[in-house]
């Protein structure tokens, strides 16, 4: 049986935001990317509002404007069930990556997208990324001369404003003549530190036994009210798992989500809680009429951040190209990959006319039947599939062999480098050129997030190749190229894993192809894991090297002359089996030499 809630009121704030655009992953997930996740907001809001429902409980919802513009019927809907609408700023950024005039202009950016969906006035701030700390209260003065009435983005943890133990409680901070109320996330000592105990991620990662003992202490013996606050995202266990981050932003993100709505149920059924700005007692009245919002949901292509190219209108002739794509095990990253897909295909279709060529490559999760589900039967999309594994390299193969065009490029399912790229990577496949392939050891290129000896390893095996092959490329083991389809389609590719990758570019080296390097940017992976055996694949590059300067020194023997290949016309496709799932019919699309 629990007891009645007690007449003293708390404040309750909830942060509207998705599973990807958390502080935990800001430095890896750029704002850029965010359209490409699949988005869980509206169904993590409603599970959100139907929880407070039950309790009786109203609450500030702090929100990104971007969101509001993004989904402005989720805001309004949230407006409309009695919650306040407060802002987050525009996009997910802390305090010290804004200058003072930046900071202004994204207060003021989302306080306008945010009551044009809400039709609420909007009083309250909370930073979206780190706390405020001592050098950063110039922010309080700027909320206050931008006219906001509340804020609440100080966090007294450890030992932040020790000299100021006033800041741990609701007060008022004096601008000139304006004042503005803070609302310090509230703070308590356990096990010797001074920490949050009403915040979602806290309240997670810490014994119950001590939050439930530190809560109680300070209903009863602080005047001030416990300012609580968790994500809408903190209700969603099932929620795809970002592998990015490293394993601390993992275990701070994921632990315990499945425990979250009991806590919260713990405290709803023994406090009261409110608002913010219903606690303070100011009017969120707008005075103004309500706009009328779009009809229509939001898509992927809405996700796009500012500056997206918008080529839905093709100008002139359009260059047909092929992309190939190998997935095994990819069930997960599936909707990231078509969200991804959706907007390079808009991307390129001003100079190019692009069919994607998913190739499943024996996966035994449901890889392919999500592959049938999110891309069978869309046009400019062809589904292929192996009986059993082979490896990246023979599903590239696979993939080649049934495209129909001259140019055909190949792409990491985990897209760990941007396909927007292509856009710029096709054109390089010049007359005489057989190969275009990134690289991301390039003096102009760039690895962003990927762990140091993973790059060690790579760069030494491109240093080795250095010395074996002809043509001197920094990176020869990137998957993500443009090829001349008539070079490559019949190479005596012999490793169907990763190593083929390197064969392919090795082979066309010492054949006498022209291969030309694009400086790309090589990413984290997102989601899931990678699949390479480290140590079988590093002995197997050392066998391959072997291999490949048997082959040099053999022509340099026998004297035979390195000459890029001569076939114009690609061998006839078997439509027929494109998306066959008969084991007949699978075994002899795959039989090509290796």
């Amino acid at each position: 049986m629990t007891s009645e809630p007690s007449p003293k009121r708390h404040i309750l704030t909830v942060a509207l935001e998705d599973y990807f655009q958390v502080g935990a992953f800001n430095s890896v997930i750029q704002r850029g990317q965010w359209y490409r996740f699949e988005t869980r907001l509206e169904k993590n809001a409603d599970r959100t509002l139907d929880l407070l429902d039950r309790n009786g409980i109203k609450a500030t919802f702090f929100v990104l404007g971007w969101i509001a513009d993004r989904f402005p019927e989720l805001v309004r809907k949230v407006a409309d069930r009695g919650h306040e609408i407060a802002s987050k700023g525009y996009f997910h950024r802390g305090i010290r990556q804004m200058t003072p005039d930046e900071f202004k202009d994204d207060c003021l950016r989302s306080r306008e997208a945010l009551e044009r969906a809400s039709g609420q006035r909007v009083v309250g701030y909370r930073v979206a990324h780190e706390w405020f700390h001592e050098q950063d209260l110039w922010a309080l003065d700027a909320l206050a001369e931008l006219g906001f009435e509340y804020d609440s983005s100080i966090a007294p943890i450890g030992r932040t404003f020790a000299k100021e133990p006033f800041r741990r409680y609701l007060h008022q901070h004096r601008s000139g003549e304006k004042t503005i109320t803070e609302l310090p996330i509230s703070t308590g000592r356990i096990l010797g530190i001074q920490m949050p105990i009403a915040g979602g991620n806290y309240v997670r990662q810490l014994p119950a036994m001590l939050i439930r003992r530190a809560v109680s202490n300070w209903h009863q013996n602080v005047e001030a009210p416990l300012v609580v606050y968790f994500h809408v995202w903190e209700l969603d266990p099932e929620q795809p798992k970002i592998m990015a981050g490293g394993w601390l932003s993992r275990l701070r993100h994921y632990r315990n989500l499945h425990k979250m709505e009991g806590y919260l149920e713990y405290f709803f059924q023994r406090y009261s809680f409110t608002g913010a700005a219903d606690y303070l007692g100011l009017s969120l009245e707008s005075g103004k009429a309500l706009e009328p919002l779009p009809n229509s949901k939001p898509t992927s292509r809405m996700w796009q951040t500012e500056g997206a190219v918008d080529s839905d209108t093709p100008s002139g002739p359009r260059t047909p190209v092929s992309i190939v794509i190998p997935c095994y095990n990819e069930e997960l990253i599936l909707p990231y990959l078509s969200n991804t897909l959706e907007s390079v295909a808009k991307d390129l279709s001003s100079r190019f006319a692009p069919t994607f060529h998913l190739v499943d490559d024996g996966s035994k999760d449901n890889t392919w039947e999500g592959m049938q589900k999110t891309f069978g039967g869309k046009p400019g999309f062809e589904i292929h599939r192996h009986a059993v594994n082979q490896g990246v390299a023979a599903a590239i193969m696979t993939g080649l062999r049934h495209t129909r065009t001259e140019i055909a490029c190949s792409m990491d399912c985990d897209c760990t480098y941007d396909p927007h790229e292509l856009a710029n990577m096709i054109p390089k496949l010049e007359p005489g050129v057989d190969l275009v392939t990134a690289s991301p050891y390039h003096p102009e290129g760039q690895v962003r997030n990927v762990p140091g000896w993973r790059l060690k390893l790579s760069k030494s095996a491109s240093w080795l190749y250095r010395r074996v092959l002809r043509q001197k490329l920094y990176t020869y083991t990137s998957c993500f190229r443009v090829y001349r389809r008539s070079s490559v389609v019949d190479l005596p590719i012999r490793e169907n894993g990763y190593l083929g990758i390197a064969e392919m570019l090795g082979r066309l080296d010492l054949q006498g192809s022209r291969i030309v390097e694009y400086p790309a940017t090589l990413e984290v992976r997102m989601l899931g894991r990678s699949k390479m055996k480290t140590l079988r694949t590093i002995f197997g590059h050392l066998r391959l090297m072997t291999r490949l300067f048997g082959i040099r020194i053999r022509r340099w023997w026998t004297k035979e002359p390195e000459a890029p290949s001569t076939r114009t016309e690609p061998p006839p496709v078997d439509k027929e089996h494109a998306i066959s799932t008969e084991p007949e019919a699978l075994a002899r699309e795959n039989a090509f030499p290796c």
